[in-house]
């Protein structure tokens, strides 16, 4: 008797981290998000604003975050415990579970924590290739976790920098992240001076960038602050032109944008499908949240691999 006329559904797979790592390669994601930010800012993605449950006797934050992009459904539940690191542990953690959008079928469950670091790279790859001038050759990294080697790699797709400067409240981690990516370990300040290109990627819930260091024509890829009082950028870095992946969710949960009182020009997938004109500021600052359609494209691309493979 088959599974659909007895209702029984079948076995669903899942994939670990060690599994989906080499199904995920950065030069197929960049434009899978590319597609995915466009198609969200053109209202073809069902996806409410992420739902944020603070776990206060732990010190971590659990969120929901589904999304409904296509043929596919997906939801993912992801924890963020800021201190995590002390333990030897990642700071996100997550699990993400695929279905097929016309039926609900479920696809799959994978581990959430790989997909969420490369997805997040790639979308500040989105934005840099977008919004960073060609020339652009110096970048400086605030940070020196998984997300700053994720931002490396990922950056590094788009544009050649032969100048990296990287800097983190832990001296010994900004030394070992600039020795593997042949940069330079220095102060906050001295790293984006001059700097092209900037990407913030600490758990700082007060400002680790200021504006007065920002050269004219700099990009800041402004990722790692997530929470309407949390936030890596001071006041004076907001005063150009805001690019956000999700307006509806900057105008709740992006302390960078609510405390410095920042007007949001566009969302990324508005320039992309070019329904918005280019920004013309001094500064231009993309301020990464994550989306639930970014998650759940990324885990499709993952299945699609999967499959592939086992054929």
């Amino acid at each position: 008797m088959s599974d659909q006329i007895s209702g029984r559904v079948p076995s669903v797979p899942f994939l670990d981290e060690a599994a989906i790592r080499p199904l995920l390669r950065l030069e197929e994601l960049i434009p899978a998000m590319e597609r995915a930010l466009a198609d969200f800012s053109a209202g073809r993605v069902l996806q409410p604003v992420r739902e944020i449950v603070p776990i206060r006797q732990y010190g971590g934050f659990m969120g929901l975050m589904p999304a409904i992009y296509g043929d596919i459904s997906g939801a993912k539940l992801v924890n963020f415990y800021p201190e995590n690191g002390a333990q030897g542990l990642p700071t996100h953690l997550a699990i993400i579970a695929i279905f097929r959008a016309s039926t609900g079928e479920p696809l799959a469950v994978m581990d959430g924590r790989l997909i969420t670091e490369l997805r997040t790279a790639a979308v500040s790859a989105v934005a840099t290739k977008l919004l960073s001038s060609p020339a652009a050759r110096s970048l400086a990294i605030l940070g020196s976790g998984v997300q700053a080697r994720a931002h490396f790699r990922a950056l590094s797709l788009v544009r050649k920098f032969d100048d990296v400067r990287v800097w983190s409240r832990d001296p010994q981690h900004a030394n070992a992240l600039a020795n593997e990516i042949g940069a330079r370990a220095t102060s906050a300040e001295e790293a984006v001076r001059g700097a092209d290109v900037v990407v913030t990627v600490t758990s700082a819930s007060e400002p680790v960038l200021h504006g007065a260091w920002l050269k004219p024509g700099c990009l800041v890829n402004a990722v790692g602050a997530v929470g309407a009082k949390r936030r890596e950028v001071d006041t004076d870095a907001m005063r150009g032109a805001v690019i956000v992946d999700s307006r509806e969710a900057a105008l709740v949960e992006s302390g960078d944008v609510l405390l410095a009182g920042a007007a949001v020009y566009a969302e990324l997938g508005e320039l992309l499908a070019r329904t918005k004109p280019m920004p013309r500021a001094e500064i231009t600052v993309f301020k990464s949240l994550g989306l639930a359609v970014e998650d759940v494209a990324a885990a499709k691309l993952a299945l699609q691999a999967w499959q592939a493979a086992r054929a």
